[in-house]
């Protein structure tokens, strides 16, 4: 087959020049892409806004941590294996499933009266959110070339991103004159929205499948179950932490180090056991994207810990209302998107990924040390500035998505957004563990007694007491503002150390350009369509010509000519 390299070579040429050709139809998946995110990232954020409101309304005060855990724990088992499951599947089908499985956990949740109902519907929404996270990254990748991706990709990102920041200041409205449960109503005609667009106009071609029982079965299920597991026993000791039992303790070191010793367990499975490995030692092995991950992972565990606590600090040392405390942080809402963009063009134009996470590492590292600079009398006005610095830093690192796809070629893409959305997710756990303990024994060596024994014994400190502190008498309502006030600035000189981890990152990693190919195998079927039909009309032709001379006895040219006429038809015009 000497001319099949030449055919294959044009095949890829034709897409990368129909990729820059993006119609209306293009811009209606896209939005669609976006609002799945959106939605996702805001409900993530609401939620944390609405927890005091949730924990007093159903008297959970004993199980309110797992609210935030349950959703990051099925969130995190899922994303390594939506990405194979969307190959074999298709994209469409997964995103539309998962759509639906987020709108089940909204509805759940919304209409819970216990506890253990709301946990039970954050797991679905877990589900549901992981999938459509993977999925929106790999269609983007479907559809645009890493070359051309920086735009895009800085536009999803600033969704993300923007509906983090804006999460609290949306939630706080509901929590505070209305219910909570209108926060989990509101994703339902979201969903509606992103479902109706993506069932009428994602429509994506894929590889044939000739057996979905034998596709099924190739999936890496021991892979994914030792994942799973692993992540699970990382959470349930890094939920436990702290809170229910020491860190020093063996309830605590033993399911986190069978935990991380699992995750590596399940790497050496994947390199030397599995047919289908759910995590190729591919997109690994390159020091370059291996550096990727490590800078996305401390990225998203300092933003964590930043978008965690800062509304904790206005609450509590400000003394600002819920949806006061969201208007205050809005500058880091309005910031990142704007940076996440901006990076997301520098990186399309210039390529130089690399020089842009730097940049970015050493804004968000003079931002958080700003940060550290806050105290209960701090004008609000002073920690704007403060806070689009750091917002900017943290837009910025997103360019770790480039150094991760870089080295990769684009049959990859579904592996490789898969694992890094797991790192990011799997961050974000350690992210509340880590900084949530070292907050809460700052504040409970700092507290003073009269004010601790006035709470609810067993019960958590920040979400049981923020709402007493307008009521108390001076000067212990200013007492215990400082306390809050310095236990946050603990947390945040822990961030600040970890910013030496992404300086570490960047080191790690070598310029390798960006390329233009596309993984021929997905795309949108229109334009697979329209080929199709330029091909038959080109054979057709041509046997309207030729076969009187050369088709013989069937009247079909012989195969060297059909091979002459798939390329004169596939060749890009100058």
């Amino acid at each position: 087959m000497p001319s099949a390299p030449a055919g294959t070579e044009e095949t890829k040429a034709t897409s990368e020049q129909a990729g820059t050709k993006r119609g209306w139809r293009f811009w209606v998946i896209f939005v669609a892409l976006c609002l799945s995110l959106f939605l996702t990232a805001l409900d993530l954020a609401s939620v944390y806004t609405a927890l005091p409101s949730i924990i007093h309304d159903l008297q959970g005060a004993d199980s309110f941590v797992w609210v935030s855990s349950a959703y990051t724990l099925s969130c995190s088992a899922v994303l390594p294996m939506s990405g194979r499951l969307a190959d074999i599947f298709g994209r469409r089908i997964i995103l539309l499933v998962s759509i639906v499985l987020f709108a089940v956990g909204s509805t759940v949740t919304a209409a819970a009266h216990t506890m253990s109902t709301v946990i039970i519907g954050r797991t679905i929404q877990g589900v549901g959110s992981g999938a459509i996270q993977v999925l929106v990254a790999i269609v983007t990748a479907d559809l645009i070339p890493l070359r051309d991706r920086g735009f895009f990709q800085s536009i999803t990102g600033a969704t993300f991103s923007f509906a983090s920041a804006a999460g609290p200041f949306i939630a706080g409205a509901p929590a505070q004159h209305a219910t909570w449960r209108w926060l989990f109503y509101l994703n339902l005609p979201l969903c509606a929205i992103a479902f109706v667009v993506v069932f009428l106009f994602l429509h994506l071609r894929k590889p044939p499948v000739e057996s979905y029982k034998e596709a099924f079965l190739s999936v890496d299920w021991i892979g994914n179950t030792i994942i799973i597991a692993c992540a699970t026993s990382c959470i349930i000791s890094l939920t436990w932490a702290g809170l229910q039992h020491p860190w020093s303790s063996a309830q605590v070191i033993a399911p986190l180090v069978i935990g991380v010793a699992g995750l590596f367990g399940a790497l050496v499975y994947d390199a030397y056991v599995a047919a289908h490995p759910v995590i190729p030692t591919a997109i690994i092995k390159h020091r370059t994207t291996l550096g990727g991950y490590i800078g996305s992972f401390f990225h998203i565990l300092i933003t964590s810990s930043i978008a965690f606590y800062l509304p904790t600090y206005f609450q509590a040392a400000k003394l600002a209302t819920p949806l006061l405390s969201g208007l205050y942080i809005f500058p880091t809402a309005i910031c990142i998107s704007p940076a996440a963009i901006v990076q997301g063009i520098l990186v399309s134009k210039t390529g130089k990924y690399r020089l842009i996470s730097l940049v970015g590492w050493c804004s968000m590292t003079i931002g958080v040390g700003l940060l550290t600079l806050l105290k209960p009398d701090t004008p609000v006005a002073v920690t704007i500035p403060f806070q689009v610095i750091a917002a900017i830093g943290f837009g910025f690192v997103y360019a770790t998505t480039f150094s991760v796809l870089a080295p990769l070629p684009p049959t990859q893409n579904a592996a490789a957004l898969s694992f890094l959305l797991f790192m990011r997710t799997f961050s974000s756990a350690w992210a509340s563990s880590i900084s949530g303990t070292i907050f809460q024994n700052r504040l409970h060596a700092l507290l003073p007694t009269e004010f601790l024994t006035r709470l609810p014994h067993d019960q958590d400190v920040t979400y049981s007491g923020i709402p007493l502190i307008p009521g108390l008498e001076e000067p212990l309502r200013d007492e215990v503002r400082a306390a809050f006030a310095d236990s946050v600035r603990l947390v945040w000189y822990i961030c600040l150390g970890l910013c030496a981890a992404g300086f570490v990152s960047v080191a790690m990693q070598k310029h390798v350009p960006l390329h233009a190919k596309m993984d021929d195998r997905f795309g949108m079927k229109e334009k697979a369509q329209a080929r199709c039909k330029d091909m038959e009309m080109g054979e057709s032709k041509q046997s309207d010509a030729d076969v009187p001379a050369q088709a013989g006895e069937q009247g079909r040219p012989s195969p060297k000519e059909s091979v002459v006429d798939i390329q004169e038809v596939t060749e890009v015009p100058k």
